[in-house]
């Protein structure tokens, strides 16, 4: 595990913009259970350069720009939240773990998976703008 006081201003960079943080696999498991209604963005949060300087700024713009939202945007982190992200990439099977990752999940399924490797060697924008059109896709 990462020292809470290294990763809390990264934590902070999400749960400023109104993400809700999810620590255990039970606020997981509860919020996406089978009678989720609506729309949960959860981002797998990492302290790896893309999610410094990619993931999370295209993060922020999205939420930002979009016109239309998730009913519910998510966090969890890499490396600490162990349980949380764990039941999250079971959620997202048949995808392999990734960090940073996000999720889309409408009606309690999972509609769009972005993985690390979508993320690496894109900017923020680039990033950023794929979601508001997944948004204005899934959300609506």
């Amino acid at each position: 595990m990462y020292p809470e006081e290294l990763i809390a201003p990264m934590r902070a960079e999400l749960s400023s913009i109104g993400f809700e943080e999810f620590r255990t696999a039970e606020q997981v498991a509860t919020h996406l259970g089978s009678d989720h209604k609506g729309t949960t963005l959860v981002v797998v949060n990492s302290v790896c350069g893309c999610a410094a300087g990619a993931a999370r700024p295209g993060i922020t713009y999205a939420v930002e720009n979009a016109k239309v939202k998730p009913t519910t945007l998510a966090t969890v982190f890499a490396g600490n939240d162990r349980d949380a992200v764990e039941k999250i990439r079971e959620l997202c099977l048949p995808y392999p773990p990734s960090s940073p990752a996000m999720a889309l999940f409408k009606d309690g399924e999972l509609v769009h998976f972005i993985e690390r490797h979508h993320i690496e060697g894109r900017n923020a924008k680039m990033i950023g703008d794929h979601l508001v059109e997944v948004f204005e896709h899934f959300c609506a």
